[in-house]
Parts: structure tokens; C-alpha cells; sequence
């Protein structure tokens, strides 16, 4: 049985949750939407920034935060992006690292987007129903 986590994040046209826990693991895909629904704009920089606060964010209202992190698969449109993600990436998350792909893509659902994030992390213990 999987749980939804409650987040603030912006309620998603499609049918998805920002993120469900079952059997004791997290499941989230993040994307670079700020509270109004929109892509932020201002580049990787600001995008993958973005995607980032998303993503601790969720993690803190599951009740874990980035050291729960156990494999984060990272989404890129262009190659040349992944340094400023690595860079960003380590202000966010320090050793014991977690398991990390870094995949080229060549779009995203809304083409604005540079970047997407899929994450799993251990948590304690599933939340009551």
C-alpha cells in the first residue's frame, strides 16, 4: 500500500502525487515549478536550483531530508548543464552520497524545462493511513 506525502508544492494538473511512500521508501519526481505552477525561469542555474529546494522540500514533509536520499536519477536536456547541476548538487547533498545517474534527455512534458529529478529515499517507517 502506498501513502501520498502532503506537500505545498503546486497541485499538479495530471494525475500524479509529488511523492508516495511504500514500504518504507520514498518515490518523488521532481521538476524546476515554483508555487505558481510555472517553470522558473533564468537558466540551469536557476532551474536545477529550483528542482533541488522541490526536493528537500518533499523530503522534509515525508519527515526525512537529503541524507535519507538513496539514489537520486538526474535529467538533463543538454550535456553541457551537468556541471552547474553537480555544482548546486553538492550544496545539497554531502557524504555517504547517494547511488546517482546523470541522464541526457531531449525534452521534457513542458519544454521549458532543462532539468528533472527522480528520487528515492529510506524513511523510518510508512505514515499512518
Amino acid at each position: 500500500m502506498i501513502h501520498p506525502v502532503a506537500t505545498d508544492l503546486y497541485a499538479a494538473k495530471a494525475t500524479l502525487e509529488w511523492a508516495v511512500i511504500g514500504n518504507g521508501i520514498l518515490f518523488t519526481a521532481q521538476i524546476p515549478i515554483g508555487a505558481d505552477g510555472a517553470v522558473v525561469e533564468g537558466g540551469i542555474e536557476a532551474q536545477a536550483r529550483q528542482t533541488l529546494d522541490n526536493l528537500r522540500h518533499t523530503l522534509a514533509c515525508a519527515g526525512g531530508g537529503m541524507a535519507s536520499l538513496t539514489q537520486v536519477l538526474i535529467y538533463v536536456t543538454r550535456r553541457e548543464d551537468l556541471a552547474v547541476v553537480n555544482r548546486l548538487y553538492t550544496e545539497y547533498v554531502s557524504a555517504p552520497y547517494p547511488n546517482r545517474a546523470a541522464i541526457i534527455v531531449s525534452g521534457f512534458a513542458r519544454e521549458e524545462m532543462l532539468v528533472e529529478m527522480v528520487a528515492y529515499a529510506a524513511m523510518e517507517a510508512d505514515p499512518e493511513p
